[in-house]
This record gives structure tokens, sequence and C-alpha cells, in this order.
């Protein structure tokens, strides 16, 4: 039985493509260093009153806010998603005119007993946070966050999926973005 979950692992992105309607996701790469991930239910609450009581009451679901927290951002990352762009001499440059591409993001928990593994079907990213200090008598490890919105998928509708060990597709998780199979 689980009870608790930590230890934030295997996080891995495919850049989402759209074609026609037709949405397609790339290869899972693996994003190296993951620290910490947010995801906050984002949607309303509705309520209409009716006879003295909440008559009736629906919940939208628009996905997730939060942000993602990684030891470095890859540039690999930040030239895929976000845009960046790198020079014959091997500079890369942060440009404000990119739009970031829209991504599935997959990860898992160590400490779920399950060893359930994740995927977010159409995750935007911001720009990751820039924070350093000076080494003192200790030293103090700095990370990179990037806000992210994780909303419904363009064609499905679907925000999330889950997998646990013994499942038809666990193994192949991080190959391949799985998708809805009719059952």
């Amino acid at each position: 039985m689980n009870k608790v979950k930590y230890g934030l692992k295997n996080v891995h992105y495919a850049i989402i493509t759209e074609n026609a309607g037709a949405i397609t996701y790339g290869t899972p790469v693996r994003l190296p260093g993951g620290v910490n991930l947010v995801a906050n239910p984002k949607g309303e609450k509705t309520e209409f009153f009716a006879d003295d009581v909440a008559y009736f009451v629906a919940n939208s679901n628009q996905g997730y806010e939060g942000s993602l927290e990684l030891s470095l951002v890859p540039d690999q990352f930040k030239k895929d998603v976000l845009g960046w762009k790198e020079d014959s001499n091997g500079v890369l440059f942060e440009d404000s005119q990119a739009i970031a591409k829209n991504i599935a993001l997959l990860f898992e928990f160590s400490g779920d007993v399950k060893a359930t593994r994740h995927v977010l079907y159409n995750v935007n990213v911001g720009r990751p946070s820039v924070e350093g200090t000076t080494k003192g008598q200790n030293i103090e490890v700095k990370t990179e966050t990037m806000a992210m919105t994780a909303s419904p998928a363009l064609d499905t509708g679907y925000v999330k999926a889950k997998a646990e060990a013994g499942t038809a597709q666990y193994t192949n998780w991080f190959n391949a973005v799985y998708t809805y199979t009719e059952a």
C-alpha cells in the first residue's frame, strides 16, 4: 500500500508537433537533475443553489500550474524547447522572439511503492530562473526553476496518465509517450 511518495526521478520531455489538428510526440529525452515538481490543479468550481441546497456543483479541469526545478536546465532543452539559438562559435543566445514548444513531461517518484510512472500531455514551460551566490565556508548549491502549465491535450482532452509496475506499457514508458488505447 502506498503511504508516501518522494524522490523525483526519470524526468523526460517529448516535443509536441501539431499537423492539421493531429498531435504527435517526439521521442522522450531525459532531463537529468530533477529536484522538485509542483503541479497544482487549475480550474473553477461552479455552484448553483436551488431548494436551499447546492443543487448543482461542477469543477472544470483546466490542467495544472506549477513549476519544475532541475539542478541545471540542459542547453539542449533550451535549444529544443525554449528556442534558444547557438551560433557557429558554440555561443548560446536566449532569443526574446522565441516561442516555447509544448512538450509531454514524463516522470516517476522513487518512494512510490507501486513505482508509478506519470505523463503530463500538454506542458508549456517558462524560462528558467538564474541564481547564484559566492562560495563561502560552505558551498550552497543553487538550482534552476521553470514555471509550467499542463493543459488538456488538444486532440484528446486528456491532461495526464499514469502506469504502475506490472502494466503492459510500464517497461516502455520512457521510450515513447503513451496515448489512450480503447479497452
